[in-house]
């Protein structure tokens, strides 16, 4: 599933897999190690196709020629004289409109939940309590397992100082590596780097060891799919990945002195036409403990894939992998032909969403902190489609599904409580040049729509959003920085309560006690010219009044590091006191510890020089159970004084 610069064609490498809409089921079944399919032609019977549909919006193809046939026919319509269509192609097609106001209401102030979060048992900041994310450091408060230059480090932290235990090599090639800790098992997840420059193609492996022996960590399974991660999430000892895998790399041409484009189309479309399933559905590789493979096969059975009936789904394949960390080799699998690179998990729910493209800009969508976002292109003109699972061990049930106006910029923008999902969407042709709140909630099969508040940050778009049980903190930015308080405590009737209006912007919330937030982001001026890294407190005890009570401004051109990455910041409730990582620029030459310690209304902040160059994105504070925190700087592990 390579490819060349000629095969990918001019406008493909920005595309391919990029598509506006996603995915609209998912199915319940399967093993990460394959099984056979049906005979070609013969409808599987309830024990090939184990699915439930619960609505129109995915069909069963009912056999692996039909899914073929399926993905062909979509794929036809993709398909132009340069390879699969084109960002500039897809762009094209949408258009804007423009709104106007947002208007603050006023009640009195009640009990929200909002209350302080520390980090998970692993020690990240997470955004959900109760679903561990992948980090590059982990620990259980006696053993810190860490990933660093192609290697797995155990460290004794039980001591006056962390001591080195055992290590091990990870699978060579395998980049921004990051693990999960269940118990004495470790999961890396990473992808590879061997890959040519010019091919699209990505890979992600996924490495289990035992460290019941710290001292010795042993390789338990490795196993990669030929498709990349969206995200990976633990819940208890559940891991559970989402993966794309795109369009394919098919044998394309491109236009040339003695080709014009009705040839070349052509020439696309016959390649299209000749591509098989194993062009469209992932595979799985397993290796030996040498590194050398084992054996390659389909990763999801063809029966257990669905195709959605809506014509402005995007084209590829989602597949989810449900697994106990003790045990990689017996997983579900779930998939649907179709793409996205957006998926929030609550303890219970997965959401997965599309993001159309603005019409306002070019927006990105992916994990705040995860891998570098794809490019949005539009697909069903300025809607985002939402897609719920239920969860149950490491099965995952597809149970409803809706459509909203506006853009979603990233899974912070959802949120699940009590049954209510609650979406923060920016502009686009279908709202205006607002942003706003909405709440759903399943009915049957449908995610129907209960209420909204409209007209947010007008002619701004959303930086950050922080949600609480009956509470939404939204801040969007041009050139001022509006706070928005929004009473979710009936779902069905949010209210805009009160909006706090200050120069810069938070790219990052973070609830404290006292119905309190720190933000960490930028400061500006009257104009929006960005200054430099800031850190502000604010007391939304009072949402009619939401204060900002203390800011602590960094040097000129500084970055906070949370603003990109919400696991360089970290929250010790004991000591009412945040660790945050600052750095000198986007550069990274230099990288500090904030130690930001609230006092009532005020933040006293203390610098530390920690690291340079490179290894400052890879700063880490981790807390352990007895109030001490590991502080991880390069190669360097130590114990951080607060």
């Amino acid at each position: 599933m390579s490819s060349t610069p000629g095969q990918a064609g001019l406008a493909v490498a920005a595309v391919a897999g990029l598509g506006a809409s996603f995915l609209t089921g998912m199915v319940v079944a399967g093993a990460f190690e394959p099984v056979a399919d049906p005979p070609i032609g013969r409808a599987p019977t309830s024990a090939d196709l184990p699915i439930r549909l619960v609505n129109a919006d995915l069909t069963a193809p009912g056999s692996c020629e039909a899914l073929l046939d399926s993905y062909v026919e979509r794929g036809l319509d993709r398909v132009g004289p340069y390879g699969w269509d084109s960002v500039v192609e897809l762009m094209g097609r949408a258009e804007a409109s423009v709104g106007s106001g947002a208007v603050a209401e006023e009640a009195a102030p009640v009990d929200r939940g909002v209350v302080e979060q520390g980090s998970s048992a692993t020690g990240t900041n997470v955004q959900e309590t109760g679903v561990d994310e992948p980090d590059v450091v982990k620990t259980d408060g006696e053993v810190l397992v860490r990933v660093r230059d192609g290697e797995l480090l155990v460290h004794d932290v039980t001591g006056t100082r962390p001591v080195g235990q055992g290590d091990t090599d990870l699978p060579d090639g395998l980049a921004a590596a990051e693990l999960l800790l269940a118990g004495g098992t470790v999961v890396v997840t990473g992808e590879s780097t061997d890959a040519p420059w010019h091919v699209r193609e990505r890979t992600t492996h996924v490495v289990t060891y035992d460290i019941s022996d710290p001292a010795s960590p042993r390789l338990v399974d490795h196993r990669s799919v030929d498709a990349g991660l969206v995200r990976a999430v633990q819940h208890g000892d559940d891991v559970r990945l989402v993966l794309t895998s795109g369009l394919p790399d098919l044998d394309f041409v491109q236009p040339r002195w003695w080709r014009d484009d009705d040839g070349a189309l052509e020439r696309n479309r016959d390649a299209v036409r000749r591509s098989t399933l194993d062009d469209w559905l992932p595979s799985v590789t397993t290796y030996d403990a040498d590194g050398s493979e084992t054996g390659t096969q389909r990763l999801v059975d063809c029966s257990r894939v669905t195709v959605p009936s809506h014509e402005d789904a995007a084209l590829g394949t989602m597949t989810l992998v449900g697994f106990d960390a003790d045990d990689p080799a017996d997983t579900d699998t779930l998939a649907v032909a179709t793409d996205t690179g957006l998926a929030y998990f609550s303890p219970t729910r997965l959401y997965l969403a599309t993001s159309g493209w603005s019409g306002w800009g070019c927006c990105w969508d992916g994990p705040v902190g995860g891998p570098v976002g794809r490019p949005v292109v539009p697909g069903d003109q300025g809607r985002s489609r939402l897609y719920a699972f239920e969860l149950d061990g490491t099965d995952a049930t597809y149970v409803a599904s809706g459509v909203v106006d506006g853009v979603i910029r990233d899974r912070w923008s959802m949120d699940e409580h009590d049954g209510v999902l609650r979406v923060a969407v920016g502009p686009s042709h279908e709202t205006g040049n607002f942003s706003s709140v909405l709440t759903l909630r399943e009915d049957g099969d449908d995610l129907e729509e209960i209420g909204r508040v409209d007209k947010l940050g007008v002619n701004e778009e959303i930086k950050s959003v922080r949600w609480f049980d009956g509470l939404a903190v939204v801040v969007t930015f041009r050139q001022i920085d509006p706070l928005y308080a929004i009473d979710l405590t009936d779902p069905a009737d949010p209210e805009l309560l009160g909006e706090l209006k200050i120069p810069g912007f938070s790219e990052y919330l973070h609830p404290i006690s006292g119905q309190r937030l720190i933000g960490m982001g930028q400061d500006a001026t009257l104009q929006g010219r960005l200054r430099g890294a800031q850190a502000a407190l604010f007391d939304i005890s009072d949402l009619t009044d939401p204060r900002r009570t203390d800011v602590v401004t960094y040097r000129k051109g500084s970055v906070a590091g949370a603003a990109t990455d919400p696991r360089q910041f970290t929250w010790l409730p004991g000591r009412e006191t945040a660790l945050t990582v600052v750095t000198d620029g986007w550069t990274g030459r230099t990288g500090w510890v904030s130690v930001l310690r609230v006092a009532g209304d005020q933040l006293d902040n203390r610098m530390v020089e920690v690291a340079h160059g490179s290894d400052v994105d890879a700063i880490r504070l981790v807390p352990l159970p007895d109030d001490r925190v590991v502080l991880l700087t390069g190669d360097d592990i130590s114990f951080f004084e607060v």
